[in-house]
C-alpha cells in the first residue's frame, strides 16, 4: 500500500509527538504501540495492547497497568514499567504542549514492579484522563536516552514496538514501513484482521494538486481528500469511469472535523461580534456547493457535526441551569434561538445578505466612503486570508467578490507550507481555514482548541486566539462531567456559545471520509463505521482492476469485499 500523507509539505523529522515542524503521523500505532487501543465505535472503551490488564481505583484516584509479558520492542528487548514511566516523562518534558494539557491532572507515576506501573491523579474530576493515559505510546528508554527526542530524532529509523518497522526514509519526501513478521502482538484479539500489507509507504507533497496528479498517474494507491473541490472534480478520468480508480465517502457515521474560516481574535478588526457576523453572512455556501462541489457537501451547523454533542434544539431546563450564570457574558440568542448558519438561495445573488451585513457594520462603526468601508479613524475594512493551497483560493474568490461589492477588501495570500506552519505558531495571520478533530468522548483537547491559557501557546490549536472566561467555564464543566447526560448538556452549551459568537465562518463536511484509491484492494464486508481503517484492507491484485474484474477476483478467492 502506497498512500499520500495527510500533512502538506515535507516532513522535518520522523516523530509525530512534538510541536516542531512536521512529523510522520503514521508512526503512532504502526511503529509505537500504546498501552491500550481506543475503539472508535465505543467512545469510552479501550482494549489492552502493551498492557494486558488495567485496574482503576474505586475513588478514581489511580490507574494501574499490568504489562503483557510478551510485549517487546523490535530489538526483542522486553517492554518494562520503567519504559512506561520514561515515556510519560519524555512527553511531558520534551513532547508537544498538548500532552502537558492532556495529562495536567496526573500527580505522579510509580513503577511497582518490572511489569506493573501506577498513575496517580490529582483529583477524580477528569472523566477522560484514564482513556488518555491508556493510549500513551511506549518508547524504549535504552534507545531514546542517547538520541534527540525534543527535535524529532531526525530521519533515523526509530526503534519501536508496533506491527511495523521503519524500513526506509527518503529525507522529508517519503517513508516506508515493513511489517514485522515476529511482532509480539499479532495474535491478540485487538490486532486480528489488521496490518495486512507487507510494506506500507507514505508520500509527502508540497502541493495537493500535484499529489492528485501523481495519484491519477498511478504512482501511489490511496488518498484521503480534504478538499471539497478536489474530491468533486480532481480525479475525473477514464479510470474513474470504469472502476479502476475508486472514489467514495467511507465511514459515514464518523464525527466530522469542525472546519471553518477562522478569525484571529487578536486582530482589532475582528473583536466586534457584529463585524464577524456580517462577514459570515457574505460567504455563499449554497452557491459554492452547487457550482464547485456538485452539491455533495453538508453545511457545518455545529462544532460537533454528526454527533449527539451538536446543539440541535433550544436548551432544556437542565442546560439552562448551566447557561443562566453566564447571562450577560454570552450572546442573548443562546437562550432563545437555535443557531443556523446564514443561508442563501444558491443563485449567487445575495443582495439581501449584503444589506443585512451593511446594517451590522454600520452599528459597529463602519461607514461607506467612496468604494470602501472605513472606521472612525478613516481606516479601511481590510484583512488577509493566509493559505497554502490553490484549491482554497478557488473557493475564496467568490467570497472576495461579495465582500468587495460592499467595500470590504479581502487579500488572499498563498505561502509555502513551512512558512505557513511558522506563522500559525506565531499567530501571524488575520484569517485561515482550519479544522478541529472531534470525538464522541471529548476531553482535555478542548482546552487546547478553545481555552484561554492555550491562546498564545505556539503549540496549541487555539487558532482563534480565543480568550473567553465563559468558554473556559463550559469546557471545564464538560471535562469534569460525571455522567453522559451532564457531558452532553455542557457540550450543547459550549456549541451554542461558540456558534453565536461567530468566531469562525462555518464551512461544510462530506457525508463520510472522502477517499480515493486504485481498485486493487479488498475491503471488509462490514467496514468500520467511524474510520476508513485501511489497516483492515488487503491486497487483491498488483494492478488496478475494473469493477467487474474485482468482483470476479474476490469471488474466486472466496472473500467478497464490502464494496464489491
Amino acid at each position: 500500500m502506497r498512500r499520500s500523507a495527510i500533512e502538506i509539505g515535507r516532513f522535518d523529522h520522523v516523530l509525530p509527538y512534538i510541536d516542531k515542524g512536521i512529523g510522520v503521523s503514521q508512526l503512532d500505532g504502526l511503529v509505537y504501540s500504546p498501552l491500550a487501543q481506543r475503539s472508535l465505535d465505543e467512545p469510552y472503551t479501550v482494549y489492552g495492547l502493551v498492557a494486558e490488564k488495567m485496574e482503576r481505583a474505586e475513588d478514581g484516584l489511580w490507574l494501574r497497568f499490568y504489562l503483557n509479558p510478551k510485549a517487546r520492542f523490535a530489538d526483542n528487548t522486553p517492554i518494562t514499567a520503567e519504559d512506561v514511566r520514561y515515556s510519560y516523562d519524555l512527553l511531558m518534558t520534551q513532547g508537544s504542549m498538548r500532552y502537558r494539557t492532556q495529562f495536567d491532572d496526573v500527580k505522579g507515576v510509580t513503577v511497582e514492579s518490572p511489569r506493573v506501573v501506577r498513575f496517580d491523579f490529582k483529583n477524580n474530576e477528569n472523566r477522560t484522563l484514564p482513556l488518555d493515559i491508556a493510549t500513551l505510546p511506549v518508547f524504549p528508554e535504552h534507545w531514546w536516552k542517547s538520541r534527540d527526542f525534543a527535535n524529532g530524532g531526525g530521519y533515523e529509523a526509530p526503534l519501536g514496538s508496533g506491527p511495523y518497522r521503519v524500513a526506509k526514509v527518503d529525507s522529508g519526501n517519503s517513508i516506508t514501513f515493513a511489517r514485522n513478521p515476529d511482532w509480539w502482538g499479532k495474535d491478540l484479539p485487538v490486532s486480528r484482521g489488521l496490518y495486512n500489507f507487507d510494506h506500507f509507504s507514505v508520500e509527502y507533497f508540497g502541493d495537493i494538486d500535484v499529489a492528485r496528479q501523481v495519484l491519477r498517474g498511478g504512482a501511489y494507491d490511496y488518498n484521503r481528500e480534504f478538499s471539497a473541490t478536489g474530491y468533486s472534480i480532481g480525479y475525473d478520468s477514464p479510470a474513474l469511469n470504469d472502476g479502476r480508480l475508486q472514489k467514495a465517502h467511507l465511514a459515514q457515521s464518523a464525527p466530522q472535523p469542525a472546519q471553518g474560516y477562522v478569525f484571529n481574535l487578536d486582530r482589532p478588526v475582528f473583536q466586534d461580534r457584529r463585524v464577524r457576523q456580517a462577514l459570515a453572512m457574505l460567504w455563499d455556501f449554497e452557491w459554492s456547493n452547487r457550482q464547485m462541489m456538485r452539491n455533495l457537501y453538508i453545511r457545518q451547523q455545529s462544532f460537533f457535526s454528526n454527533t449527539a454533542l451538536a446543539a440541535r434544539s433550544l436548551p432544556d431546563t437542565e442546560e439552562l441551569k448551566i447557561l443562566e450564570p453566564l447571562r450577560g457574558q454570552i450572546p442573548d440568542e443562546v437562550f432563545t434561538q437555535v443557531f443556523e448558519a446564514p443561508k442563501t438561495d444558491g443563485s449567487g445573488v445575495i443582495r439581501d445578505k449584503q444589506l443585512q451585513a451593511l446594517a451590522l457594520l454600520e452599528q459597529a462603526g463602519w461607514k461607506p466612503e467612496g468604494d470602501k468601508l472605513v472606521n472612525a479613524q478613516g481606516e479601511p475594512l481590510s484583512f488577509t486570508f493566509l493559505i497554502t493551497q490553490g484549491s482554497i483560493e478557488r473557493l475564496l474568490l467568490p467570497y472576495k467578490r461579495n465582500l468587495a461589492q460592499i467595500g470590504i477588501s479581502l487579500n488572499i495570500r498563498r505561502i509555502d507550507s513551512a512558512q505557513y506552519v511558522n506563522r500559525l505558531m506565531a499567530r501571524d495571520y488575520d484569517m485561515i481555514v482550519t479544522g478541529y478533530p472531534v470525538t464522541t468522548s471529548p476531553g482535555m483537547e478542548l482546552y487546547n482548541y478553545f481555552g484561554s491559557a492555550a491562546a498564545n501557546d505556539p503549540g496549541s490549536n487555539n487558532y482563534m486566539v480565543l480568550k473567553n472566561p465563559a468558554v473556559d467555564s463550559l469546557v471545564n464543566g464538560l471535562v469534569k462531567a460525571t455522567s453522559q447526560p451532564e457531558m452532553l448538556r455542557y457540550a450543547h452549551a459550549l456549541d451554542r456559545v461558540l456558534q453565536w459568537n461567530y468566531y469562525w465562518i462555518a464551512n461544510y463536511y462530506p457525508p463520510g471520509t472522502s477517499t480515493v484509491w486504485w481498485n486493487r484492494f479488498g475491503i471488509p464486508k462490514v467496514p468500520a463505521s467511524n474510520d476508513e481503517a485501511i489497516e483492515s484492507w488487503w491486497e487483491v491484485s498488483s494492478s488496478a482492476l475494473t469493477d467487474e474484474q474485482m468482483a470476479a477476483e474476490l469471488i474466486r478467492r472466496g472473500k467478497p469485499g464490502g464494496r464489491h
